[in-house]
Order: C-alpha cells, then structure tokens, then sequence
C-alpha cells in the first residue's frame, strides 16, 4: 500500500508545537475570561498533545511525529470549535467527528495489529482490519452519544452547564455519519502508515519490558 505524502519531520514537530501553543492562549483567555469551558478543553488538549512525549521520556516508546501532529490536530481542532467555531462554521463539527474518529480507529488497528503480532496463536489476516476498524469506531460512537445524552440529562438536572452536548436526532445521526467516514479513511490509507508504529512500540517494551532505563 502506497504512503500518502507527507511534511517533513521538522515541519510536523513545529506545526505541533504551534497548536499546543494555541491551545496554552486559549486557557489563559479562558482564565482572563472567565470561560471555564475554555479552560477544561484547552487543558485536557494539551495533556492529550504531551502523551507522544511521556511515552517517549518515560518508556523510551518513540512516536512517529506524523502520528503526534495527528493527535494534536484532532484535540486542536475540537478545543477550537468549543471556543466558538462550532457555532460560526457549520460544518466544523463534522470536520473534529471523522478526526476523532480517525483517531480512534488508529488505536484500534495498533492494538489489533500488536495482538496479531505479538501472538503466536493468533493470525488476523489483513482483510479482517477494514471491517475490524469501522466496527470498533461505529462501537465507540454509539458510546460516545450516550455519554452526550447522560451529560444533557444531567445538565437539565443539575442546571449546570455540560462542556458536551447533543443537538437532536439528526446531529447525532450526522456525527455516526462521519465518524463512519474517518473510520474508513483509517481502514484504507492508515494500515500503512500505523503498521510501523506497532512494531516500535513493541520493540521498545520487549527491550525494556520494566519501564528502567
């Protein structure tokens, strides 16, 4: 399988660094603000961008850089959209949808594919990942617009105001939609740019299995 084209690794790492310093303005203006959510979108982004570097540090798991622009842009493009894009361009919710779950999917074929690899009992051919990905986001979804729903159930309750919530049947069903639609893109082009991630990561744990330097 063809790998799509890409940036080079110094543009990837400055085009992360730039979002993870959006997101630290977006807190302080939520801080200056008084926008709580602002705050709680921006920080938990950021501790999301910084996971590629603590695997890193702390279990000497080297993350492909594409694969941490990859988060970044996903939690950036949702903080930016809770901080009013999803209110002023209408399609930026479908947009952060199929990044989100793009992501997922790429955790889903990365674990499958350790599985596969780390197993000796266990063969997964290679037609079985198209449907397994679509699947376990699809899963994931349904989960996800359930958790929205408890948030307005406990919004409507509670007369707190939920960083999270749904818009009707028909933006829920939009939002399967084009989860389904990241889902895919992941099934037919990411197999070929996470299959290498896999083998480092598992690489690294059976060189250092305790975490020690």
């Amino acid at each position: 399988m063809t790998l799509l084209p890409r940036p080079s690794m110094r543009t990837q790492r400055r085009l992360a660094r730039g979002m993870q310093a959006a997101l630290v303005a977006l807190i302080g203006y939520g801080v200056v603000a008084g926008e709580p959510k602002a705050i709680t979108n921006g920080t938990i982004s950021l501790l999301i961008t910084s996971t590629p570097a603590l695997l890193e540090r702390n279990y000497r798991i080297t993350v492909d850089p594409w694969l941490g622009l990859w988060v970044t842009l996903a939690v950036f493009l949702h903080t930016a959209g809770s901080a009013g894009l999803y209110a002023v361009v209408g399609w930026w919710d479908h947009l952060t949808h199929a990044m989100s779950a793009s992501l997922v999917a790429g955790a889903g074929y990365t674990f499958a594919r350790a599985v596969d690899i780390h197993s000796d009992q266990i063969r997964l051919p290679r037609q079985f990942f198209f449907v397994y990905i679509v699947v376990v986001v699809l899963a994931f979804a349904v989960v996800w617009e359930l958790f929205e729903f408890g948030l307005d159930v406990a919004a409507d309750a509670t007369g707190v105001s939920m960083p999270l919530a749904q818009h009707g049947l028909d933006d829920t069903v939009r939002d399967l939609v084009f989860n389904s639609v990241g889902a895919i893109a992941v099934a037919v082009f990411g197999q070929a740019h996470l299959s290498g991630v896999t083998e480092r990561a598992l690489a690294a744990v059976r060189a250092d299995p305790d975490g020690e330097a």
